[in-house]
């Protein structure tokens, strides 16, 4: 019923599924077919890299029960739909139930394809996935904390004065890891009376939307680069010794922002790069800010996302604890 994935054969770049070859030997016909997938989902090289991670894990707990998935490999039987289901529970004890939930996407995709090109049927068809909190899983700084954040970076230096202009641009404007990397110095422009940023936004091919950037904020960006003396198109460059004046990474600015969250006392795992996007949301709406542009802020496509962020409203307005205090320290 299901044709030999032999007739999938083709001239595709060895190199794709690299990483997977060096951590687990796969057969040539299991190579194939996951270039031949990757190829055939045509999303961008980061989600390409998502999906072949998670049929990554997949194979792996196959190969580890001496299951083949397809008909060439080796094993003492054919993957299960009860097999899949196995896996999903043995990955709850190890992995966060939104990386789960990735790995699943990405299994019953494959599975789904095989099925289209009459190799294996979709046995994955009709699982369970699994329940994820529909709040964030990054907590946020107050106002006294974000500016205990920026007090703490010494700006007496290029590294200073660039680390102090992304965190105070990402903490004023909710801007994504990815949307400052993406950044250039032409991007910042003025528009009617006010300075904003053009970005391109997450799943985007193109710069077309905009922040505005409050005139503190655009100060400390102008204050750095008037001490670089490069001609890097890219807003912010890196000062580290192997990538010197070369454009940053999503890693790169993960971790200046980690170590300047730590500079500050703020060590917690809850407490990353991605957590000054939900500091500009919250602070936002408890300071007045109306949802619909807390939503064209952070450029959420559907309201409902950017009504999450109303628990920290309904938090903020509480004041049992300071009753409490009042009542305790006289």
């Amino acid at each position: 019923m299901y044709r030999s994935i032999k007739v999938l054969k083709g001239d595709y770049n060895m190199a794709e599924l690299q990483t997977c070859q060096k951590t687990m030997p796969l057969s040539s016909d299991s190579m194939e077919i996951l270039r031949h997938f990757i190829n055939y989902i045509d999303v961008k090289s980061k989600s390409a890299d998502t999906y072949r991670k998670g049929i990554h894990q997949f194979l792996i707990y196959a190969k580890t029960n001496n299951i083949k998935i397809l008909f060439n490999d080796i094993g003492d039987r054919f993957i299960s739909r009860e097999d899949i289901i196995s896996w999903r529970e043995e990955l709850k004890r190890q992995h966060k139930p939104t990386t789960i939930q990735t790995y699943l996407t990405s299994v019953k995709l494959f599975f789904k394809w095989l099925n289209q090109e009459a190799l294996y049927p979709n046995i994955a068809e009709h699982i369970k996935g699994i329940k994820i909190d529909k709040g964030y899983k990054k907590d946020y700084l107050t106002s006294h904390q974000s500016q205990r954040v920026l007090e703490c970076i010494d700006t007496n230096s290029i590294k200073g004065k660039r680390d102090y202009a992304i965190i105070a641009l990402m903490l004023t404007c909710g801007l994504r890891a990815v949307e400052v990397v993406r950044a250039n110095i032409e991007d910042i422009k003025n528009v009617g009376d006010y300075t904003a940023l053009f970005v391109q936004g997450k799943g985007r091919d193109e710069k077309n939307e905009q922040v505005k950037i409050d005139p503190r904020v655009e100060e400390a960006i102008r204050s750095y680069l008037s001490v670089r003396y490069d001609r890097n198109a890219a807003l912010f460059i890196s000062t580290s010794n192997n990538n010197n004046g070369q454009r940053m990474t999503t890693r790169s600015i993960s971790m200046l922002v980690k170590q300047a969250l730590k500079n500050a006392g703020f060590d917690s795992d809850r407490l990353t790069a991605h957590s000054l996007r939900h500091t500009a949301g919250t602070l936002a709406l408890i300071n007045g800010a109306k949802l619909t542009d807390v939503q064209q802020l952070l450029r959420h496509s559907n309201i409902n996302t950017t009504m999450i962020y109303n628990h920290a409203i309904d938090i903020a307005s509480n004041d049992s604890v300071q009753r409490i205090a009042n009542a305790i320290f006289i």
